[in-house]
């Protein structure tokens, strides 16, 4: 293998007080509520959202899968409240497009029957979270990506970005929030992070419409046992999602995959044609934070003295998990949380607290306290609780 030393000045074009990194589902929610906590506390707090994309949402939006899963427990209780259910409530802002919960939204059917979930239209909820961002003084950076960390007496201070305007740096004041789904800004800095071993199945989702009917086809690997899926997306093929060419490989795979589906239904749908494909991997578990404290799958029911918010398994009725700040923080960086699918958690619980609605919990509890303090470890817990239980979060169950 050969190499190519660089040496590199960087000019620091920004700052801010806190730093998101990723602008999906878990970014927009510690974002808003890091500006929220600021000014909530008084204390002056800008917030810079890095987005690699031009649009926000990551998977729930670019990547299609738009399902906002149930905020409720499966037996009748809502659970998610704050920016959970926030949200929940922003992205069908324009409009549902299926599994409209009418029995939480108007009163009207069995809520044990309907869960609170809904299906929203990807375009619309990036649009209304935009807006949102931007009247709450949040600073969206679109198409940059974070590249390298400065790190001085255990907390970062600058994060490099790469962009259209080339290489920039952006001084941290306070803390950042890594909402990257691959945890990228935990293994650019020394934070631990850990790989899940059995990598991502294909997946091929898009938006068609035919027979005069707009749908969305979940094409290969999905969360929904109803739903048909195609045969050809090699069944045995895993990718980690942390590689370049594999991940282009797995791309290709599923574009290929996604016209013989289209081909395949329009034997019944003769004028079936995709109107919105992905344009970013539909990637599940990659990396994550290798926490303080590692959340596990039976620790249900469980009450914890640092809680940030409380979310259901939405695989599972009646199972309610309390949310530990010290899963979204390590050991090795004092003013560096997670928030999203790269928390610290085993890896059976990984694939519990990936989703849409955990991603808003999350965010929300670490937006708080990325704008409250910089050295987590010694956060002021009373002060975090305090302001997210005002935001209208729960932190204990309550049924």
């Amino acid at each position: 293998m050969s190499f190519v030393k660089e040496t590199l000045e960087t000019p620091v074009n920004y700052s801010c007080d806190v730093l998101i990194a990723g602008g999906g589902v878990a970014g927009i929610a510690a974002a808003l509520s890091a500006a929220r906590a600021g000014k909530k506390s008084g204390i002056e707090t800008k917030v810079i959202l890095l987005e690699k994309c031009f649009m926000l949402g990551g998977l729930a939006t670019s990547g299609i899968v738009t399902i906002y899963l149930p905020i409720c427990d499966g037996l009748g209780n809502q659970v998610c409240f704050g920016l959970g259910e926030e949200l929940l409530r922003l992205s069908i802002e324009y409009g549902a497009e299926a599994r409209y919960p009418a029995p939480w939204l108007d009163g009207e059917g069995d809520r044990v029957k309907k869960r609170f979930e809904v299906q929203f239209n990807p375009q619309l909820f990036a649009i209304s979270a935009e807006k949102l961002l931007e009247k709450e003084g949040v600073q969206i950076m679109y198409g940059a990506t974070a590249v390298s960390v400065v790190e001085e007496n255990g907390k970062i201070t600058h994060v490099v970005i790469e962009g259209k305007g080339g290489r920039e740096a952006i001084e941290v004041r306070r803390s950042v929030v890594d909402s990257t789904g691959d945890a990228d800004i935990c293994a650019l800095s020394k934070a631990k992070t850990e790989k899940f071993p059995d990598g991502n199945k294909l997946a091929a989702w898009y938006y068609g419409y035919g027979n005069r009917s707009y749908d969305l086809y979940m094409c290969g690997v999905h969360d929904d046992p109803g739903e048909s899926t195609a045969t050809d997306l090699k069944d045995n093929y895993h990718f980690s999602g942390l590689d370049t060419k594999e991940l282009s490989e797995s791309v290709c795979i599923s574009h290929s995959s996604m016209i013989k589906d289209i081909k395949a239904r329009r034997e019944k749908i003769s004028d079936l044609i995709p109107t919105t494909i992905a344009t970013i991997p539909q990637v599940r578990m990659t990396r994550r934070l290798s926490g303080k404290y590692e959340q596990h799958i039976d620790e249900g029911n469980v009450t914890y003295k640092d809680t940030v918010g409380i979310y259901p398994n939405w695989r599972k009725k009646g199972v309610v998990y309390e949310l530990p700040l010290s899963s979204l923080y390590g050991q090795e960086v004092k003013n560096l949380l997670t928030a999203g699918r790269c928390i610290s958690v085993t890896n059976e619980m990984w694939d519990i607290i990936r989703v849409i609605p955990v991603c808003a919990v999350s965010g929300e509890g670490a937006g708080a306290a990325a704008a409250l303090c910089d050295d987590f470890e010694n956060a002021d817990l009373e002060k975090i609780q305090s302001y997210l239980e005002g935001a209208g979060v729960k932190l204990h169950w309550e049924k």
